[in-house]
């Protein structure tokens, strides 16, 4: 997976491999049916291959700090180098490839095989008319490419052979667009090479994090942005879907929506960076996503906000390296999940603090989802990693329940917000008492992922980020070393161990990296800032040599797992450098001024 690149226009992207292969794209969005699927399949599925016929070595980088991916590869006849990008503000959704000869002359190959539909439907070709081009139909989607090359169609597929030699130039554009309406406009590559390149330098040198790390923390808040859906503000936990959490196993999830958990760090991570325009999209994307009947709040919503995310298998697809089922849609939006109540409330809590709306902004709302957590907060869930081995009393749940009344009466006491603040009181210190009583374990002096049992959890180890507990009271200290003693795995923190839990799921998982940098968190809140340090330049180290994470790390096999790139890690490294410069851990939607 650390062999993938990100290129995107912030309405979909592409993974584009070291070899020059794009092996992952959904137009026009990043939800959409993929037309290149070889990345969860074969080759037979769709990639799109732009390389020498041989080379020795490749050396790739962003331009710019941005999203336009250069690629160097060396040959025994010379140098040439492929930039990559998406045109930002395109009129159709575009992929610009130029090949550039950097020296001597090299053997180059094109291999073009659309498969619409997630890799099954091919497409009718047919020569443009009046240019040099192809155009590829498949019912609602036709794709055009425009290139000075010669094509050859061979074996289903589009193919050509050229050869570049220093200072020539070639370019291919691959557009999209509905098969009912004329094919896109060929557009100016220079043009918009120069344009993508002026947006993302200008958007990346607006980033106001000025502390250590900052590399790390700028490629991270870039990666957010192209992650981004530019109309709704809607942030996807990660642009692919299926990659396994576990090579061969079954832990293989859609991740092409949108996380109500992470949507108080997100804002965190925005603000850390002095994003603050997009920090109040993403705050009112979750309003309106959230908006309606409170009993129906759902874990995760689409990038435009929709709610019908029904979760199949394609059988067709072969998984990435074997591992099956590949699925689309997932079936945990239909979960109850205590702790995203929580997470809403504390996201709608700090964009008051940080003046992101009026005070009253959305009050009514955060109403309404008091008054219904108010009637099934003692209830079991799934809980914040959406087990589907069945509900349980969840620490970590009950403990975000705590958070959204405590929110909530702060709000009341802060802004002189209507609500039964008293009563409301009662429930938050009757919640806070339950925990304490049944989600203590005294023999292994730690909090525990569920009531009445022994077995542990990493989110744990937000309870002092939410303010549940201070960082120096012994239970809080006795659980980060349970953790640190039965879910570290050499060095890096499992959420849990899959081994010990029944969570309906089948095979393991590699170590989950936004847990780990909550360890970091963790240590600076014991003052343990060297062991902070050190853990958080393991972290980073595991990025692939563009910045870029993936959901989990396999320790084992020392390669990334899980859905690429993912958000949340990137979000908790955001999080995490700013806590590490300020030798500080706010308390969640409380103190966030101190970032």
């Amino acid at each position: 997976m650390e062999d993938y690149g990100l290129i995107g226009d912030c309405a979909s992207c592409a993974l584009v491999g070291r070899n020059g292969s794009i092996d992952w794209l959904c137009w026009p969005r990043f939800d959409s049916a993929a037309c290149i699927a070889a990345l969860v399949g074969t080759e037979e599925n769709g990639r799109w291959l732009v390389a020498p016929v041989e080379f020795v070595t490749s050396k790739r980088a962003y331009r710019d700090s941005g999203m336009v991916l250069e690629t160097i590869f060396e040959t025994r006849t010379g140098r040439v180098a492929l930039i990559d990008f998406m045109p930002i503000d395109a009129a159709a959704p575009t992929i610009v490839r130029i090949v550039e000869g950097r020296g001597g002359q090299v053997e180059m190959t094109n291999k073009l095989k659309l498969r619409f539909d997630y890799g099954t439907s091919i497409p009718w070709v047919t020569r443009l008319p009046d240019e040099a081009g192809i155009t590829a139909i498949a019912g609602p989607a036709l794709v055009v490419l425009r290139t000075e090359v010669p094509l050859e169609g061979e074996d289903m597929r589009t193919v050509s052979n050229f050869t570049v030699k220093e200072g020539e130039r070639f370019t291919f554009v691959m557009s999209y667009g509905p098969s009912h309406l004329p094919a896109p406009a060929a557009i100016d590559v220079d043009q918009a090479l120069s344009h993508t390149l002026t947006y993302w330098e200008e958007w990346a040198g607006r980033c106001a994090y000025d502390g250590p790390h900052s590399h790390a923390v700028k490629r991270s808040l870039v990666t957010l942005k192209a992650l981004t859906f530019a109309e709704t503000g809607g942030i996807v936990a990660a642009p692919t879907t299926s990659l396994p959490e576990q090579i061969g196993g079954g832990r293989n999830w859609d991740y092409r929506f949108c996380w109500l958990r992470d949507a108080t760090l997100t804002l965190v991570a925005m603000m850390a960076g002095g994003y603050y325009d997009e920090a109040r999209r993403w705050r009112d994307w979750l309003h309106r996503s959230v908006a309606g009947s409170p009993e129906q709040l759902q874990i995760m919503y689409g990038i435009a906000g929709e709610r019908q995310l029904m979760e199949w298998e394609v059988p067709w697809l072969v998984g990435y390296e074997g591992s099956v089922p590949v699925r689309v849609g997932n079936a945990a939006a239909g979960q109850l999940q205590l702790d995203v109540y929580g997470e809403v409330i504390s996201a709608l809590h700090l964009a008051r603090r940080e003046n992101l709306r009026q005070a009253n902004y959305g009050w009514s709302l955060q109403l309404g989802l008091l008054e219904h957590l108010e009637t099934i907060w003692k209830e079991p869930d799934e809980g914040m990693w959406e087990v589907r081995g069945g509900r349980k009393q969840f620490t970590v749940s009950k403990a975000f329940c705590w958070m959204a009344f405590d929110r909530s009466i702060k709000d009341i006491e802060d802004y002189d917000l209507p609500g039964p603040v008293e009563r409301w009181r009662a429930v938050r210190d009757e919640i806070h008492a339950m925990i304490c009583s049944e989600g203590f374990n005294k023999e292994k002096n730690s909090f525990t992922q569920s009531f009445g049992t022994d077995a542990l959890d990493a989110g744990l180890l937000l309870l002092p980020v939410i303010g549940f507990l201070p960082g120096d009271d012994p239970r809080i200290l006795g659980t980060v070393e349970a953790v640190e003693r039965e879910l570290l795995v050499d060095g890096f923190v499992l959420r849990y161990r899959t081994d010990e839990t029944a969570d309906g799921l089948s095979g393991g998982e590699g170590a989950f990296l936004a847990c780990s940098f909550w360890l970091v968190d963790s240590y600076v809140v014991l003052g343990r800032y060297a062991e902070a340090e050190a853990l958080f330049d393991r972290l980073v180290g595991l990025s692939n040599d563009l910045g870029l994470l993936a959901e989990e790390y396999d320790p084992h096999l020392r390669r990334q797992v899980g859905n690429f790139p993912q958000a949340f890690s990137h979000v908790a490294l955001v999080s995490a450098a700013v806590h590490l410069r300020n030798r500080k851990v706010p308390v969640r939607g409380e103190m966030e001024e101190a970032a």
